[in-house]
Order: structure tokens, then C-alpha cells, then sequence
């Protein structure tokens, strides 16, 4: 695992995000069905994890190793904010956590304990960061194309994403 190659996903996706979703009507951003998150909560997910999950569990990690189990993460995303204001958030939070992370002393092989999981490495968490960022971006981008699931008409034979199950955090 390369940090650096994380820090290039974990840094892209703010912008990512902004480009795919800013700007974009009330009908794309609360697009879904129940149990799949449409974009609004997709983003509002990824900034409970900036605020909860990645950063405190690797300081937990390098601080406690196993001695201390990681608090469960919240995956119901909560925020009334428009889609503006929760991209801003987004990007200033990871920009934020991102110079954390660059400041820790950063030992990949550090032990600590997942709730669910037992032990995980600092490296596997730091790589389950930025593969989390690309599930959610292909989960924004599939709930969306299965919209117009029956409006593509034969096209769907082609189309393969408009009937995936949904994506499950």
C-alpha cells in the first residue's frame, strides 16, 4: 500500500464530487429508492466519516494499538444543509484531515481493533479510506443512472449499471 497513492483519491474526491453533483437540480440529488442513498446522502456519509471514523481511529491506532477498540461508525447520513454548503464542508473537512494524517508518524503496520472486524493495520485503514471515496462516488453515479432506468429503453441492454443492487456501506 502507497500512501501517496491514497492521498491522491482521498484529495480528488471533494472536487470530484463537486464537479458530478454542483449545480444539479433537487431530482438528481434525492434521487433513490428506499435503503439507496441518493447523492445528498452519499456526501452527507462521507462527512461523518471526516468528522467520526477515518482520522480519530488512526490517532486511536497509533495511541492505543489493540488496547482500545474503535468507536462504531454512524452510516446514517444527518444533515439538512444544501448541497453547496455539504460540498464545502466536505472539502475543508478532508483538507483538514488530510494535513492530520500527513503530520502523524505514520506506522502502516500499527495494530488496532475494529469492533466488527478484530484487528486491522493503519494501512488498511488508510487504503479502506480511499476505496470507501471511490465506492461512493460509483454509488452516486449508479443511483443516478438507474433513474432513468426505463427511459433508456433497449439501450439498457447496454447499460449494465442501471440494474446493480444498490450499494450497502
Amino acid at each position: 500500500m502507497e500512501v501517496a497513492e491514497a492521498y491522491e483519491v482521498l484529495r480528488a474526491t471533494p472536487g470530484t464530487l463537486r464537479e458530478m453533483l454542483g449545480g444539479l437540480s433537487g431530482v438528481w440529488l434525492e434521487c433513490g429508492s428506499p435503503g439507496d442513498w441518493g447523492p445528498y446522502e452519499i456526501v452527507g456519509h462521507l462527512i461523518e466519516g471526516e468528522r467520526t471514523d477515518w482520522v480519530p481511529r488512526a490517532r486511536l491506532i497509533l495511541a492505543h494499538g489493540t488496547g482500545r477498540a474503535f468507536e462504531p461508525f454512524e452510516r446514517e447520513p444527518r444533515s439538512a444543509a444544501p448541497m453547496g454548503e455539504l460540498l464545502d464542508e466536505l472539502a475543508e473537512r478532508r483538507a483538514r484531515n488530510l494535513a492530520d494524517v500527513e503530520a502523524m508518524p505514520l506506522d502502516l503496520a500499527a495494530r488496532g481493533l475494529h469492533p466488527d472486524l478484530g484487528e486491522v493495520t493503519l494501512g488498511q485503514l488508510l487504503a479502506t479510506w480511499a476505496v470507501h471515496d471511490l465506492s461512493h462516488v460509483a454509488q452516486a453515479a449508479e443511483v443516478m443512472a438507474r433513474r432513468w432506468r426505463e427511459e433508456i429503453g433497449p439501450w439498457r441492454a447496454y447499460l449494465p449499471v442501471v440494474d446493480r443492487e444498490p450499494l450497502r456501506d
